[in-house]
């Protein structure tokens, strides 16, 4: 398995495989990785094929972290990432510098981003503003980097796959986006690097979020007529913050195509949620 760092080998690399045929297939992470990263790596490769060439990359992107977030201590382990990769048969990790990804923005000479304007507003969008650019920036940056025929994403962070996929259209990116499912714990936890955070008391109230996906699935399959959105909403958001340390961010029903929110629920209809569990936020969603 092979380490890069500069975007001036990495690009060199892509070059030579698209000389040779190769198909690549890249799959983005800030790193500190788990078993559902292991899963996006695996899709990956079943995509591309033993002959191809699976792409990780592993930086922790500031520009999608918001003044006062969690940028300086979100988790971090290169070493044990890397031995993560190397065992789930990775090819190549690419691991840039925030001078090579943002060259000349310590001294204010950076100064392009990419921004989504519809399915970027409601929900994180609201919640973290900027926090989608910086993901269409760094997602754009390494689809010019690596070249990829193929780029992996995960379905637990819905929101910005959606972005992904209309950037990619829309900026005609010669990419196929593929979105895997959601991995979870045993318990239903979606699994993500900030479960970290949760010790003790703070992770067995993190099941609140999978508990109101399911009581919401429940509503719905028990309906026979459409439900209104506003009460489930309601009714979510108390079952939630039961939890002495929960608070909830958002719950919303919405159209899993435009993102827009729906009145009423029914069958098909997309749910997301984000909710502090202590200092921790997490998000989940779900199509009920």
């Amino acid at each position: 398995m092979k380490v890069v760092s500069t975007v001036a080998a990495m690009q060199r690399l892509a070059l030579q495989w698209k000389a040779q045929g190769k198909t690549v297939a890249l799959v983005p992470t800030l790193g500190y990785l788990h078993a559902g990263h292991v899963s996006l790596v695996e899709r990956a490769r079943k995509a591309v094929g033993k002959k191809g060439i699976v792409v990780v990359s592993i930086y922790v992107n500031p520009t999608q972290f918001a003044a006062g977030e969690d940028l300086s201590r979100y988790p971090r382990d290169l070493p044990r990432d890397k031995a993560l990769c190397s065992k789930a048969g990775v090819d190549l990790v690419f691991v840039p510098t925030d001078s090579e990804m943002y060259p000349g923005k310590a001294e204010g000479s950076y100064s392009t981003y990419v921004s989504e304007v519809n399915l970027s507003k409601p929900m994180e969008g609201n919640s973290r503003p900027g926090h989608f650019r910086g993901v269409a920036t760094i997602v754009a940056k390494l689809l010019n980097i690596v070249s990829p025929d193929i780029a992996v994403f995960g379905a637990k962070d819905f929101q910005q796959a959606a972005i992904i996929q209309r950037m990619v259209k829309d900026l005609n990116f010669p990419v196929k986006i593929l979105v895997a499912p959601t991995v979870r714990e045993a318990d239903g936890l979606a699994m993500s690097s900030r479960n970290k955070y949760l010790q003790g008391h703070l992770r067995t109230q993190a099941l609140s979020l999978w508990q109101a996906i399911q009581a919401a699935k429940g509503t719905v399959k028990a309906a026979t007529q459409p439900v209104d959105a506003a009460r489930l909403k309601d009714y979510l958001r108390k079952f939630i913050e039961q939890q002495p340390d929960a608070k909830v961010d958002y719950v919303e029903f919405f159209d899993a195509d435009t993102l827009q929110p729906t009145p009423t629920i029914g069958r098909g209809t997309q749910m997301a949620l984000a909710v502090f569990i202590g200092n921790t936020r997490l998000i989940d969603n779900a199509t009920l």
